[in-house]
């Protein structure tokens, strides 16, 4: 049994000021409901989103217990705060205060790492330095230079897992290095180390805590989007329904899932930690944040209009806000082993073919279909037979991670 690591008053804080940028992010869709909005709103999230996670690996090895450390993880909040204020123009004249907050992000992290794992850092530091560079570069662009800029990032990032997964194994499998390592990191801290020794309970806190947050801004969502309408019946009705619509989505993960990930992360052998939560943390949970924050930009532009019908643009947000979350929800379970997953993909379907209501009928209608699929997939799950042992699934996620 692993020893308690709660999450920190301090790590929260630290969410609240991340999870701005997912509000900027929302907002920079609402007004630019086109591919090319969405394709902005998805790079600059992906890349942020990295650097979010390597600071929940941080403090789940390195928790901020000490002066520095807090101090550290302040300025870096400092820095996302920069990066959230220049979402907006990203892709223009706030690019390089873009840039330049973002490469701040990526130092403080190695800074903090270092301190506690010695030069082991510079494995993922020096890739994280290089894709801070080329978002700073991408700053002094416009047009395909700068969303080539981006893509390069996000190759970084996407490289630089497998390549520290592989000197973690290559050095794991090398005793002579792994003396080295304990000279010039510190007593048992080898690259290995780093990446296997986060707590299970802590992981699975800190994600979900994060995504409560974020689900805090659809609700604010529907506040933005009523502004100073009068509060009739039909606003009213509507607000419920775009809150049902969220709280269904809050329960598949709340209620459904995050106790059997916990469980599940405990009985997986700590050398095949990071990568499942690589898989399950990261790749996984992107689709499901950025799906609410799409929905929340649907519901913006349609909580004043309920009665009318939707320009594709806001149907589509609606619709594919739930898809995107519920895809990010499936590949969630499968990676961890738990399920069922029919009843969420059958919803996934049976959401993106809500657009036709609200494109021609009326944003009310939408809302009521996409609140019926996702309360229909919930208690065609809470028929079916218990949820299938938490052992069991934990020796298909560690099968399926080998």
């Amino acid at each position: 049994m692993e020893s308690e690591h709660r999450v920190s008053t301090l790590e929260l804080f630290f969410d609240l000021v991340f999870v701005f940028t997912i509000t900027q992010l929302t907002v920079l869709l609402a007004d630019d409901l086109t591919l090319r909005g969405a394709g902005q709103v998805v790079l600059i999230f992906t890349v942020l989103f990295w650097m979010y996670g390597g600071y929940a690996h941080l403090t789940n090895q390195v928790p901020p217990d000490r002066t520095v450390r807090r101090v550290l993880l302040m300025l870096a909040m400092g820095a996302f705060l920069v990066c959230a204020l220049a979402v907006p123009t990203a892709f223009g004249a706030g690019g390089i205060a873009f840039g330049l907050g973002y490469l701040l992000v990526v130092l403080v992290h190695g800074a903090l790492f270092t301190q506690a794992h010695g030069r082991g850092v510079l494995w993922f530091a020096l890739p994280n330095v290089l894709c801070a560079l080329s978002v700073t570069a991408a700053g002094f662009f416009d047009g395909l230079p700068a969303w080539g800029l981006w893509m390069l990032a996000l190759l970084l990032q996407f490289v630089t897992p497998v390549v520290v997964q592989r000197v973690a194994a290559s050095r794991a499998a090398e005793p002579e290095a792994a003396e080295v390592a304990e000279t010039a990191e510190g007593p048992g801290q080898t690259v290995g180390d780093q990446l296997g020794g986060m707590n299970a309970a802590h992981l699975v806190e800190r994600h979900g805590l994060l995504l409560i947050i974020v689900f805090g801004e659809s609700v604010i969502a529907i506040g933005i989007g009523v502004g100073s309408l009068p509060l009739s019946l039909g606003i009213a009705g509507g607000a419920f329904l775009a809150l049902t619509i969220a709280s269904a989505m809050w329960w598949m993960y709340f209620v459904r899932d995050e106790g059997r990930a916990e469980e599940v992360f405990e009985r997986t052998p700590t050398e095949r930690r990071f990568k499942l939560a690589m898989v399950a943390y990261y790749y996984a949970f992107l689709p499901m944040l950025l799906g609410i924050a799409v929905f929340a930009a649907g519901v913006k532009k349609t909580i004043g209009h309920l009665g009318e019908h939707l320009h594709s643009g806001p149907a589509v947000a609606l619709a594919g806000g739930v898809a995107l979350y519920l895809a990010g929800d499936l590949a969630f379970r499968a990676a961890l082993g738990i399920g069922p997953g029919r009843y969420r993909a059958a919803a996934l379907v049976l959401a993106l073919a809500t657009v036709p209501a609200g494109t021609s009928w009326t944003g009310a209608g939408q809302l009521v279909a996409l609140a019926c699929v996702l309360v229909g997939a919930l208690a065609a799950e809470g028929r079916r037979s218990p949820a299938e042992p938490a052992e069991a699934a934990a020796a298909e996620a560690v099968t399926g991670s080998g």
